[in-house]
């Protein structure tokens, strides 16, 4: 089971929606670094990703075909807890020693060094990896592979860790005690690379979940036990509940959620609701990193593109062209004449070669600075989106219906390209390496003989594409997809959005931004993709930095913006 809260009420009124999975096997814990991307693992080494839409398996719950069973196999140790860094990695641990690791799309074993049973993994600010289990098990790794057993000196059931700092960690589990006909807990912390038990003034039952909450340490145990430890100081709270508690969940608020046996959800805050959901205040002042330029159109504008003297161009419906000349000190946009009422989906610069449109009916046209002449003509109600080249004699467009052009000085051809589907986006680093993407998560390479397919593991429409090598290349496209490649394989990014990312571009020195609809603005720093403020929810669907480092976007309703 996997609900959901949104604020919204269900038909029976209920604040909780229960979430479509896969399987119906008990899951024990869930981390993701946003909405888009979720996972939760379980009973039967049962490995569930969300993306945003739906859960998918990834791993576990292998049935055996002859008994109809749960089959006996490693990929079926069960599963009791997930962590990660911000990069999407994530590491999982459970029976029998048993770490996973998440490398791109695939999970891979990591050798724990033992068979002991694990069902606590943390990770601390600098990357170090702690995971805890039975009889008093500590694990240590710096995230490369490798695992090393600590020497502790309790031999303590642990249930969960949680790092304190980079140095200083707390451990919580209990043991059985015959005589006591049941569980103690035990609370342990390992600070200055020693092991010391937390004195408690009376008996605790089993403890399940450590997660730090407003200045201290919330914890939860069996028969609905909450403490609270600040400092040395450790203090029982009231929950009015005898159900076991299983788990603590932070809340952005600084409330926190206690979760147990027989769907138990508590929190200590007045009003649930707003623990959980915060009226934000429209009003509330924003910060805009973005400003809106005067284009003197409300045409729908389909792209930017900025000439070697970052001479910036604009193109869109009903034959827009847009040109400003000087964008740093003269910010003023002059419309160029009309190449056809058609409208203009891209542009590239050639230079002294001329200012090259493409788009509706297959045609493109070269402007001199002076006029318009039609260069080539499809004679095919085929769009031309977008378009890229090395130089004046070697430009390449592309289209719908898999269509894709070269000009080599003397003509354009049309080039084989395998495929019916629409192509987006084209890029390239030179004549022998260029990508075009579209539908379907479809990526063609051009290794200077022929297109081929070239996998990235997404099946979501694939809009633009761009990089500064050949090992630092991303792709973008559907329901916020992000995908880069490092020169060995793809990986997709966690999504920061769940609108459409329609353009990407950047240079080595400013990285990659990327806009689209509802006026979303990313930008990529220091290994992840941050959120920018554009002021405004106007699609955005072209974006271009210039050599200067200078960022330019351009969408619906004429808008062009500005980066401050």
């Amino acid at each position: 089971m996997v609900l959901h809260f949104d604020g919204t009420p269900a038909q029976d009124g209920s604040l909780w929606h229960r979430m479509d999975t896969p399987i119906r096997l008990p899951l024990h814990a869930i981390w993701g670094l946003d909405r888009s991307s979720l996972y939760a693992v379980g009973w039967m080494g049962t490995i569930l990703h969300f993306d945003g839409d739906q859960w998918r398996l990834q791993r576990g719950g292998i049935i055996d075909e002859r008994t109809e069973r749960f089959a006996s196999c490693e990929e079926n140790t069960p599963l009791f807890d997930i962590t990660g860094d911000e990069t999407g990695r994530a590491w999982a641990v459970g029976d029998d020693g048993m770490i996973l690791t998440l490398e791109g799309e695939t999970w891979l074993r990591e050798d724990s060094g033992t068979t002991i049973n694990l069902r606590g993994i943390t990770r601390t600010p600098n990357g170090q990896l702690y995971a805890v289990g039975g009889e008093g098990t500590v694990l240590s790794s710096s995230g490369d592979g490798h695992w090393e057993q600590m020497d502790c000196p309790f031999g303590s059931g642990f249930m969960t860790v949680l790092a304190l700092g980079d140095e200083e960690l707390l451990l919580a589990g209990g043991r059985y005690f015959i005589d006591q006909n049941g569980f103690r807990g035990e609370l342990v912390r390992y600070h200055a690379g020693c092991f010391e038990n937390v004195k408690v003034d009376k008996p605790m039952p089993r403890l399940r979940s450590l997660k730090t909450y407003k200045d201290g340490v919330l914890m939860v145990g069996d028969q609905g036990h909450l403490y609270y430890l600040k400092g040395s100081r450790l203090d029982q709270l009231q929950s009015n509940n005898r159900h076991d508690l299983m788990d603590i969940v932070p809340l952005p608020t600084g409330e926190a959620l206690a979760v147990g046996d027989f769907g138990t959800i508590m929190t200590a805050a007045a009003d649930f609701t707003l623990a959980l959901a915060p009226v934000v205040d429209p009003n509330a002042e924003q910060a805009i990193d973005w400003e809106v330029m005067d284009s003197g159109t409300r045409h729908q504008l389909w792209g930017l593109w900025a000439s070697p003297d970052d001479t910036l161009y604009a193109c869109g419906e009903a034959g827009t062209v847009l040109r400003c000349k000087n964008p740093i000190e003269n910010d003023v946009w002059e419309t160029l004449p009309a190449p056809s009422e058609l409208s203009v989906h891209c542009l590239w610069d050639a230079g002294q070669g001329g200012l090259y449109a493409g788009g509706q009916m297959g045609q493109i046209f070269r402007f001199d600075g002076d006029k318009w002449d039609k260069h080539y003509d499809l004679h095919l109600d085929i769009t031309i989106l977008a378009m890229w080249g090395t130089g004046p004699n070697s430009i390449y467009a592309v289209g719908d219906e898999g269509l894709i052009l070269h000009w080599d000085g003397l003509g354009w051809q049309r080039m084989t390209s395998g495929t019916k589907s629409a192509l987006y986006n084209i890029w390239g680093m030179d004549d022998e390496h260029i990508l075009a993407v579209g539908d379907f998560g479809l990526i063609l390479r051009w290794n200077g003989e022929n297109w081929a397919e070239f996998h990235a593991g997404t099946e979501n429409f694939l809009y633009d594409v761009w990089g500064d090598s050949l090992s630092n290349i991303f792709i973008i496209g559907l329901s916020g997809t992000l995908g880069h490649f490092d020169g060995t394989r793809w990986v997709l990014t966690p999504a920061r959005a769940r609108d459409d990312l329609l353009a990407i571009d950047g240079s080595s020195d400013v990285g990659p931004y990327v806009v689209g609809t509802s006026g979303n603005i990313l930008r990529f720093e220091a290994g992840q993709w941050q959120p920018e403020a554009s002021g405004i929810t106007t699609g955005l669907r072209a974006v271009q930095v210039t050599s200067q480092g200078d960022v330019y976007a351009a969408g619906d309703r004429g808008v062009i913006l500005k980066r401050k």
